[in-house]
């Protein structure tokens, strides 16, 4: 069998175990799924046991896996929610989070270049990580969870846009031409999404929902492709594609069949965390430089450096930033949630490797703080929430009259 046969089996025998260990391990201790991925990719890769090789078709599958987790954290995002003063101060705290990472990224990378990558990385939030952990607390949907989303999908597209600009290896005036040209594309593509769509589409999604047909999950596919081919044609990265894709998804399928919208994403969502997302997640773990990381010396250092300006670079704006409401628990957890970061992470040290900005240990380090990031920050979070009584839809402080000021 080949290298890519083998690898594949590995990967989807680590996919199968990964929620069983989860499991066991969440009666006493509710640790991520996607960190028992990593590490059971480390373990079967190069650097531990040698079972496991990236190729071409595994790199492929990675590839999709990240842009089909982009994709559903844009899918996530409810416009009706996401909006007013929350979106401006989401805004304005990934803006300030992105002076202080490029002011830390050039201190620590001794230079302009190296400290973009580094500084980039240090403003993501891994929105597509968290929301399954808010989702099975039960605290996606009310305020508290409503807040995170907001913050957490400026913390994941704000990346997206700086990689675009700063990252792509063209001046800025042309980067933003592209992105320009990206922006009225996707503004062309909400403005059809919002459109009345006519009745046959209705009736063949609800028709189909339940036969080979699969009408609505092939035209779900059909939009990403089309977005990820847009951003591809011009040059951008792949991930804004994603993220507008799921966005524009949304608006379709909730203007066009609202009643078969969870339906519709239930089968997608078993696509992605059923496979492709568990692919991206175990190569992260294949392809992780673990022998550059424990060579020791400053390598090993910046692993810790990294995690605090997790929390210091993106947490520290979302801390003053946070919506009044907000009471101290859930402020403190906000940060925590916002300060986990991985899959823009990996995308982002996987160009600056490429690029030779970046060395394998100051990569590893990086990787290896975001692993570290997205197995305490939200258990973390989780536990002061819990501790201090919060639950879904508690966190925010009543009005004189009583009612709560959202």
């Amino acid at each position: 069998m080949s290298h890519s046969g083998t690898t594949l089996i590995l990967i989807m025998s680590i996919a199968v175990l990964a929620p069983l260990l989860a499991y066991a391990v969440g009666r006493r201790l509710p640790v991520p799924l996607v960190i028992f991925e990593i590490l059971l990719g480390i373990l079967v890769g190069p650097d531990v046991l040698g079972w496991a090789h990236t190729g071409p078709l595994i790199d492929g599958l990675s590839e999709l896996g990240l842009a089909m987790l982009i994709f559903l954290a844009g899918y996530e995002i409810e416009f009706g929610k996401v909006r007013g003063d929350t979106l401006r101060r989401s805004v304005g705290a990934w803006l300030v989070a992105l002076a202080l990472g490029l002011g830390a990224g050039v201190l620590l990378g001794d230079g302009f270049h190296k400290g973009v990558f580094i500084g980039v990385a240090l403003t993501s939030t891994a929105l597509g990580t968290v929301l399954p952990v808010l989702r099975d607390a039960g605290d996606l949907h009310g305020r508290f969870g409503t807040v995170v989303m907001a913050f957490g999908a400026v913390g994941e597209f704000g990346p997206i846009i700086a990689m675009t600009l700063l990252l792509s290896g063209r001046n800025a005036a042309q980067s933003t031409v592209l992105l320009a040209i990206f922006a009225v594309l996707t503004a062309g593509a909400v403005f059809w999404a919002l459109r009345p769509r006519p009745p046959w589409f209705s009736r063949i999604i609800a028709r189909t929902m339940h036969t080979s047909g699969q009408f609505a999950v092939r035209f779900v596919f059909l939009l990403l492709a089309l977005m990820l081919g847009a951003s591809q044609a011009l040059g951008l990265d792949v991930l804004l594609g994603a993220f507008a894709a799921g966005l524009i998804t949304r608006l379709v399928l909730t203007g066009a069949a609202p009643e078969s919208g969870p339906a519709i994403l239930e089968k997608v969502e078993a696509v992605g965390f059923g496979f492709l997302v568990p692919v991206f997640f175990v190569v992260t773990g294949i392809e992780f430089d673990l022998d550059s990381l424990l060579d020791g010396g400053r390598t090993l250092l910046l692993l810790p450096v990294f995690l605090l300006l997790f929390v210091v670079v993106r947490g520290g704006p979302v801390w003053f930033l946070a919506p009044g409401d907000l009471v101290r628990r859930d402020r403190s957890a906000l940060v925590l949630y916002e300060s986990t970061a991985l899959p823009l992470v990996v995308a982002i040290t996987t160009i600056g490797l490429d690029d030779k900005a970046l060395t394998a240990g100051e990569a590893a380090a990086l990787v290896g703080a975001g692993m570290l990031s997205v197995l305490a920050l939200p258990i973390l979070a989780m536990k002061i929430r819990a501790t201090a009584g919060g639950a879904p839809g508690a966190g925010v402080r009543k009005t004189v009259t009583g009612s709560e000021s959202w």
